[in-house]
C-alpha cells in the first residue's frame, strides 16, 4: 500500500491505495470520474488523456503513485461553474464527436496542444499531435475541425482574461 495526495479538479484528495494502481484506475474507481476512458491499457488510443500539471499524460500508463503531489485535471475539471471550457464547447458545434468514447482524450489532447503551440494551428498540424489519439468512428476531419475552432476561442477568452486585468 501507498499514500497518494494529489490535486484533482481543484479538489484535495488523499487515499491509500495499491502501488501498481494505475492513475486511470484510481480516477475512475476510487473518485468515480469516469469521463477519463480506458481504450486499450496500452498508451495507443488516447482516450485515458488527463492533464498532470498542465501537461498531457496517458493515465493508462501512468502509476497514481507517478501523480503524487502534482494537479491532475480530467474532462470533468474543465468545465467552470456549469459552462464548457471553449475546446468542449468547440467539440459540440462542431460535431467533433459520434459515439464519445474518444472525446475525453481529444479534447484533453487538443488544450494541451492549444497550451503549448498557441491558437493559431493549421490542419497539418492538429493532424500531426493527435497521432497518439484514435477514434474508431470519424474520419477525423470534424474532430480538426472543432479542434480549430477550440483553439480560437481559447485565443479569444485568453485575450478577453488579459483586457479585463
Amino acid at each position: 500500500m501507498a499514500s497518494v495526495s494529489l490535486l484533482v479538479n481543484g479538489r484535495d484528495v488523499t487515499a491509500d491505495i495499491d502501488s501498481r494502481t494505475l492513475l486511470v484506475d484510481f480516477l475512475r474507481e476510487h473518485l468515480r470520474l469516469t469521463g477519463t476512458h480506458v481504450g486499450c491499457d496500452t498508451s495507443q488510443c488516447g482516450a485515458c488523456v488527463v492533464h498532470m500539471d498542465g501537461r498531457a499524460v496517458k493515465a493508462c500508463t501512468t502509476l497514481a503513485i507517478q501523480a503524487d503531489g502534482t494537479s491532475v485535471t480530467t474532462i470533468e475539471g474543465l468545465a467552470v461553474n456549469g459552462r464548457l471550457h471553449p475546446m468542449q464547447e468547440a467539440f459540440r458545434e462542431n460535431h467533433g464527436l459520434q459515439c464519445g468514447f474518444c472525446t475525453p482524450g481529444m479534447i484533453m489532447t487538443a488544450v494541451d496542444l492549444v497550451n503549448r503551440k498557441g491558437g493559431d494551428l493549421d490542419e497539418s498540424t492538429i493532424r500531426h499531435e493527435l497521432e497518439g489519439n484514435i477514434c474508431r468512428c470519424t474520419g477525423y476531419h470534424n474532430i480538426v475541425k472543432s479542434i480549430a475552432a477550440g483553439a480560437k476561442a481559447m485565443t479569444q477568452d485568453d485575450s478577453a482574461l488579459q483586457a479585463a486585468e
